[in-house]
């Protein structure tokens, strides 16, 4: 049996879903959804693996972002943090006026990271990276020079688009509608048998 490794872009899924007027499928279950890219009959899923980034700017988010990642955690999806940084721009308009935002960071370096430390452990014979960022192109060249014999299939988040990405990787999937409905985390999912204590679904991805 091949082994397969996802590698979720957290971001680029998350915005595809905003963008597309899916927010109420927010509260996806990773493990099951990469499963559902893996050929059964001689693949098997071994590991899955979350890049994202917590809002520092806004608590409530932060707040629903963690309890996420918990119920994440508690499927066997492994966690990679990346930062957001505080960076000044030039607003585009005639004004021409500086403002402060945050510019998430780190989530290309960390996948093309792991994905190369994965590789050098020999963990996975297949690698599922779930993106339409350009960013992943050179992560996944370093990968294909470093490990030619490994495959990389790049699942692209729904309603987008990336040809230069999917052009580098070996083969290419489209993240559909159907795929999303059908790998949603339970409503409630208790945090430890017989304690009463359960991770509910946010009402803001309901």
């Amino acid at each position: 049996m091949d082994r397969v490794a996802a590698f979720i872009d957290g971001f680029n899924m998350y915005h595809s879903l905003c963008e597309n007027g899916c927010d109420r499928f927010k509260w996806i279950n990773y493990w099951n959804l990469a499963n559902a890219f893996v050929i059964q009959s001689r693949e098997q899923l071994v590991n899955v693996f979350y890049f994202s980034a917590l809002t520092p700017w806004n608590q409530e988010k932060m707040n629903r972002h963690k309890m996420y990642i918990r119920a994440l955690e508690m499927q066997g999806v492994k966690i990679i943090l990346g930062k957001f940084k505080p960076v000044v721009k030039k607003c585009r308009a005639d004004c021409r006026l500086s403002y402060k935002t945050f510019e998430e960071k780190e989530t290309d370096i960390n996948i093309a990271v792991t994905m190369l430390l994965e590789a050098s452990r020999d963990t996975f014979d297949k690698a599922l990276l779930f993106s339409g960022d350009s960013d992943m192109i050179a992560g996944v060249r370093a990968l294909k020079e470093f490990a030619p014999h490994k495959h990389i299939k790049a699942v692209i988040p729904y309603h987008r688009s990336s040809i230069d990405l999917v052009n580098n990787c070996h083969s290419m999937s489209r993240l559909k509608r159907k795929h999303i409905e059908n790998n949603q985390l339970p409503e409630r999912i208790e945090l430890c048998a017989g304690t009463g204590q359960f991770l509910v679904r946010p009402p803001e991805w309901s």
